[in-house]
C-alpha cells in the first residue's frame, strides 16, 4: 500500500441514523444516545481502534419528503427525534487523548459569529481535535422551520456558504495574531489591542465590523469537513474541504468521483492530496465468513423498506411513494443532494437500472453505500482493492448496529489491516489537523482561509473603528 487506510466512524445524535429498524436489535445501543455514557465508551472504543475520529452528521428538520409527510420518519425513528451534536465533544475529548470529532451544522441556519465563538471554544476543550462538517442544507422542512418557504436553489446554497465561510476565516485567522494574547502580570496586559483587529465585513448576506470574541485556539480554524459530491459541491470543497465524505454504490462511481474531486483541488491551487476523501461504507464481519454472512442476514431481518424509503426520498429529494415499486427511477431534477440522485440513475452492478424496490432493499443497512461482508482478513483485502482502484483515502463507517457494529472492526478487521501492512493504529502527536497530514496544526498556506491571516491577501481588517484606549 502507498498509503495507510484510514476509518473514521459515522453516527448521529438520534437512534436510527443510516440503517432504519435495526434500533430493534436486542444487540442496539442507540436507543441510548440521550446519555453521555453511549458517547463516552463509543470515542474509547474508537480510539483503541485508531479511527481518525468520529464524525457526527446532523439536520434541523424531519424527513418529510416521502408521501408529502414527516408520520413515516417519526414512525420509524428515521434520524427523528435528534439531538445538537456539538454538546457531546466535551466529554468524549475529556475520555480520550486523540481521536477527532467532526461535528456537522449548516451554514442556512446560524450567523457565523457565535458559531465561531462554540467552535473556537471546542478547538479549546479539545486541545485542537475539532473538525467542522459544512452542510448547507438540503431538507425542507429545515428552512420551513427556519421561517422561509423551501431552502434555497443548489448552488444558491454554496453561494452563500461562500460568504459564510470568509466571515469565519476573517474571524478565525484575521482577527488575533499570534502574540496578541500577552498575559503580563507588570503591566498588567492579557491581550495587546493593537494586534486585535475588528474584520470590517460588509457582504451580501452578512454585517460583521467586530474582532472574534475568542482568543486563537490551537488550530484557529477547525478542519473543515465537507461532503458535496455535486459539481458545485466539488469547487466549495475544492477550495475549503480538508477532509471530503462521498458517498457511491460501485468502485466504478466513486472512482470518477475521486478523480473529480483531485481534479478540482488542483484547479483550486492545492495539491491533489490536500484532502483526504473517505467513502461511506459499512463493514459486517465476524471470526468467518459463514459467521458474518449470518450475522448480515439476521440484521437485514430488522432493517425497514418504509425507512429506507424515507431517508432515500430525502436524500434525492424525489418522493418514491409516488412510483411503482418496480419503476426505475431515471433521470430526474432534485434539490437535494443531486449526487444521490446522479448515482441511482445510473445502472446498478450488474448493469440493471435502479427500481424503488431494489433502493429500499438497498438502504436498509448502511443508508447510500455498500455493505461488505466477511471474516476480518476478507473485508481487509477487499478494503485494499477499493482503495486500490477508486483513490480514496479511506472510509466512513456507518453502523447496522452500534456499538457492535464498530467493535467488529477493531476486533477483526484492524487487526488484519495491521497484519498486511495497511493500518497505522499508532496516532500521530499533535492536532487533528496534524494527525491528518502531519503538516502542523494550522491552515496551509495554499488553503483559502489562510489568505485571511493578518497581512494575507484578502485581510480586510477595519481598525478606523476600535474604541476604548490602547494598552501601553
Amino acid at each position: 500500500m502507498t498509503r495507510p487506510i484510514r476509518f473514521n466512524a459515522f453516527d448521529m445524535n438520534c437512534v436510527a441514523h443510516q440503517s432504519p429498524g435495526l434500533w430493534r436489535h436486542p444487540q442496539d445501543r442507540s436507543w441510548d444516545y440521550t446519555t453521555i455514557d453511549y458517547w463516552v465508551d463509543l470515542a474509547r472504543l474508537l480510539e483503541r481502534g485508531g479511527f481518525d475520529g468520529l464524525f457526527i452528521a446532523d439536520v434541523l428538520g424531519t424527513y418529510d419528503v416521502y408521501a408529502g409527510t414527516d408520520e413515516a420518519a417519526i414512525r420509524q425513528g428515521a434520524q427523528t427525534p435528534v439531538n445538537d451534536p456539538l454538546l457531546l465533544v466535551s466529554a468524549m475529548a475529556h475520555a480520550t487523548e486523540h481521536l477527532g470529532f467532526g461535528i456537522t451544522t449548516g451554514t442556512g441556519f446560524e450567523h457565523p459569529v457565535p458559531f465561531a465563538r462554540r467552535i473556537s471554544t471546542l478547538d479549546h476543550l479539545t486541545r485542537g481535535r475539532i473538525g467542522w462538517n459544512v452542510v448547507t442544507g438540503y431538507l425542507p422542512s429545515a428552512a420551513r422551520n427556519m421561517g422561509e418557504t423551501d431552502q434555497l436553489a443548489h448552488d444558491a446554497r454554496y453561494d452563500h456558504a461562500d460568504e459564510y465561510l470568509e466571515v469565519l476565516y476573517k474571524l478565525w485567522e484575521g482577527s488575533w495574531e499570534d502574540d496578541a494574547v500577552r498575559r503580563d502580570r507588570e503591566a498588567g496586559v492579557f491581550a495587546d489591542p493593537a494586534k486585535v483587529h475588528h474584520i470590517g465585513h460588509q457582504g451580501t448576506h452578512y454585517s460583521v465590523p467586530g474582532i472574534h470574541v475568542s482568543e486563537p485556539s490551537p488550530q484557529r480554524s477547525p478542519v473543515i469537513y465537507q461532503a458535496g459530491a455535486s459539481p458545485r459541491g466539488m469547487r466549495f470543497a475544492a477550495g475549503n474541504a480538508e477532509a471530503i465524505f462521498v458517498a457511491a454504490p460501485t468502485k466504478e462511481i466513486l472512482s470518477s468521483v475521486v478523480g473529480k474531486i483531485r481534479a478540482e483541488l488542483v484547479a483550486a491551487g492545492r495539491g491533489a492530496y490536500d484532502a483526504r476523501i473517505y467513502t461511506l461504507l459499512t463493514i459486517i464481519t465476524d471470526a468467518t465468513d459463514e459467521a458474518a454472512q449470518a450475522k448480515a442476514a439476521e440484521y437485514r431481518s430488522y432493517a425497514s423498506d418504509e425507512g429506507a424509503l424515507v431517508f432515500m426520498s430525502g436524500w434525492m429529494g424525489i418522493d418514491l411513494s409516488a412510483y411503482d415499486l418496480d419503476e426505475p427511477i431515471g433521470n430526474v431534477e432534485s434539490n437535494a443532494i443531486q449526487s444521490a440522485v446522479a448515482a441511482f440513475s445510473q445502472a446498478d452492478p450488474d448493469g440493471k437500472e435502479w427500481t424503488v424496490r431494489d433502493i429500499a432493499a438497498w438502504g436498509g443497512i448502511g443508508g447510500m453505500g455498500p455493505v461488505l461482508v466477511g471474516s476480518g482478513e476478507s473485508i481487509a483485502q477487499q478494503l485494499e482493492e477499493w482503495v486500490a482502484e477508486t483513490d480514496v483515502d479511506g472510509f466512513n463507517l456507518a453502523y447496522a448496529v452500534t456499538p457492535g457494529t464498530f467493535a467488529d472492526v477493531v476486533e477483526h478487521v484492524v487487526p488484519a489491516l495491521e497484519r498486511r501492512g495497511s493500518y497505522q493504529r499508532e496516532y500521530t502527536p499533535g492536532t487533528l489537523r496534524h494527525k491528518l497530514f502531519e503538516r502542523g496544526d494550522r491552515l496551509p498556506d495554499n488553503h483559502r482561509g489562510a489568505s485571511y491571516r493578518v497581512g494575507g491577501p484578502n485581510s480586510t481588517i477595519d481598525d478606523s473603528i476600535r474604541s476604548g484606549v490602547s494598552a501601553g
